[in-house]
């Protein structure tokens, strides 16, 4: 019979998230079994298809450790600790080939789920982005799979797994994420209230004060400006991965509101750890 508390963590993880966790896993997995040449540069990244896949499977280690109660440090939330922690641990990790980094990465991702199933985790847990509810982890697990599995598959050649679905489920992780990522030099003295809806359903609201970003499930009452753009651009953008202004050549972002030049600050105002 199954403890309460699994029960009570099993209906907290978001619909659909569990699939997309399991799904992006095995699709990355597969990009990597289909004969990937690992020595391949991952564009706009200083790592190699081999260092990526390798750093990917690290990484579902390290949340499916976390979800199991087992406290792990990796950096202080800094986009620059990220970056030296992610450089030294593939330094102690010497695995580049495809097929046994395409299994970790699915095992692991299979041992976070297992984790939810047997009720470990409770309460606020501490990631490399800081304090987050269990909830929370797996999105952020999802959105990091989504932003290395598009850079596998780009330096691939092969077709990205991001879609419409997947980026609802990583929008809890963003916008806890956000205010721990913020540039303190760009939102100096800036005052502003950002509404971000996104195609189709979404949305939510980025207030800056003083400098000081707060973020909100809902947009705030009488935003200074409002940015729609479609969900997969979004993302990208998000997570470095794409820049504002094709997106706004292409019609993918559209502005509007009292203040829309504010509109092409609001990318720089995050730094992508």
């Amino acid at each position: 019979m199954e403890s309460a508390a699994g029960q009570d963590l099993r209906d907290a993880l978001p619909e659909g998230l569990g699939a997309a966790l399991r799904g992006t896993a095995e699709e990355i997995a597969a990009l990597l079994r289909g004969g990937a040449d690992m020595g391949l540069p991952v564009p706009r990244s200083e790592w190699t298809v081999g260092e990526a896949a390798a750093h990917l499977a690290q990484a579902n280690e390290l949340m499916a450790d976390i979800a199991a109660g087992r406290a792990r440090s990796y950096g202080d939330g800094t986009p620059q600790s990220l970056a030296t922690a992610n450089a030294r641990a593939l330094a102690e990790f010497d695995e580049r080939r495809a097929e046994p980094l395409a299994a970790m990465i699915v095992t692991q991702a299979d041992a976070y789920l297992k984790a939810w199933d047997e009720g470990v985790t409770k309460g606020t847990v501490v990631t490399p982005l800081g304090p987050m509810g269990p909830d929370v982890l797996g999105s952020y697990l999802l959105t990091h799979m989504l932003g290395h599995g598009y850079d596998l598959a780009r330096a691939l050649g092969r077709p990205h797994m991001i879609d419409r679905a997947r980026v609802a489920l990583a929008l809890p992780f963003l916008i806890t994420a956000m205010p721990r990522v913020t540039d303190s030099a760009r939102t100096a003295g800036l005052n502003a209230r950002y509404a971000i809806r996104l195609w189709g359903g979404g949305c939510f609201g980025v207030t800056v004060n003083g400098g000081v970003v707060s973020v909100a499930p809902q947009p705030p009452n009488r935003p200074d400006c409002t940015i729609v753009i479609e969900p997969v651009t979004f993302l990208l953008m998000a997570l470095g991965r794409r820049g504002q202004w094709s997106a706004l050549a292409q019609g993918r972002i559209l502005v509007r509101g009292r203040k829309p030049w504010l509109a092409p600050r609001f990318p720089a105002l995050f730094r992508a750890p």
